[in-house]
């Protein structure tokens, strides 16, 4: 014991002459712990948390956000239910309570006062609709068909939305861009984006499979009837489809990528018609967007550009923004 005394009166002595030679004007605390006052069966406490062990094989990666219809915010009745408890990520479920052989309809009105109309299904199970026109007051209504054309209200609610984010009702499943975190179109979009460094890389590897492996259904554009919707994975399994089938595949490949895509519907000149749009960080909102030149953003038109076989002419009508005018987006 008597050693160690010594010993720290050394060390003191030592760090004394070192701060006078160091020029130091200002005396100087030193706190040592009174190690001397210790025997060898007192024990000292400190937390020693070991660090984690490194164990990931592959980056962390975006986690399709997936809709749900928790029930803690409605509208109902006897007829239909209205879930908006997930509102603010910018989308509503919507089901009628009983199994009908009747024609539904659900008719959604945001602030900017644009109507947009969906089916429902008749077998009494929830779909989901997206918000898509930005925070505010939006009116929703579910119909019955009484005859033909003419339908009865069912149930409407007015709900006010503000959303987490803008990007939220355009990172998720809805009823015209349909899939889970199985389905082959999300897998499929891994895959092809697997070496892709940025988003540009991103966009071009889906864009480039999409135009090269989907030809236009020219059979199913003759036959098509209104209501019909888009089925991500069968339009991947058959390898062919209309311009609604492209960007719905093009869209639901963007978002189970954590990439805000919109499904635009509207008129490509006096042609009814569907496309893209895609966001960047750099740019915003690119409307109908592909990097296609290697050095500029050009309009992404997947259905013109594969069936056209991205001929320079296609390509120039693509390229002219004039030729585009949005309706809705999904």
């Amino acid at each position: 014991m008597i050693r160690k005394k010594k010993l720290i009166a050394l060390l003191l002595a030592i760090l004394i002459l070192i701060v006078t030679v160091a020029g130091c004007v200002e005396m100087v605390e030193l706190h040592i712990p009174e190690y001397a006052d210790y025997t060898e069966s007192d024990e000292i406490f400190i937390d020693l948390a070991l660090e984690m062990v490194p164990l990931s094989a592959s980056p962390a990666v975006f986690t399709i956000p997936m809709p749900a219809a928790p029930g803690s915010q409605t509208q109902s009745n006897s007829k239909a239910i209205i879930d908006y408890s997930n509102s603010a990520d910018g989308y509503v479920m919507v089901r009628f309570a009983n199994s009908t052989n009747k024609e539904l309809r659900v008719l959604i009105t945001g602030p900017s006062s644009v109507q947009y109309q969906y089916t429902l299904k008749k077998n009494g199970t929830f779909e989901v609709y997206p918000l898509s026109d930005g925070n505010g007051r939006y009116t929703i209504g579910v119909f019955e068909q009484v005859e033909g054309n003419r339908f009865a209200t069912a149930i409407t609610a007015t709900i006010d939305v503000r959303l987490n984010d803008e990007f939220a009702p355009f990172l998720r499943p809805n009823q015209y861009v349909n899939f889970t975190r199985d389905s082959r179109t999300v897998a499929k979009a891994a895959e092809l984006v697997r070496n892709s460094r940025n988003l540009t890389e991103q966009i071009s590897a889906i864009y480039n499979f999409v135009i090269s492996n989907i030809t236009y259904d020219r059979d199913l554009a003759a036959n098509v009837k209104s209501g019909y919707l888009p089925d991500v994975d069968s339009v991947l399994a058959r390898g062919k489809g209309i311009c609604f089938d492209y960007a719905a595949l093009m869209t639901a490949m963007l978002r189970s990528q954590g990439v805000p895509t919109r499904l635009v519907v509207g008129y490509a000149g006096t042609v009814y018609h569907a496309w893209i749009d895609v966001y960047s960080r750099e740019q915003g909102w690119i409307n109908n967007v592909i990097f296609f030149d290697g050095r500029q953003w050009k309009l992404m038109d997947p259905t013109f550009a594969s069936s056209g076989s991205q001929s320079a002419s296609v390509m120039q009508y693509i390229g002219d923004g004039k030729n585009y005018s949005a309706k809705f987006l999904y």
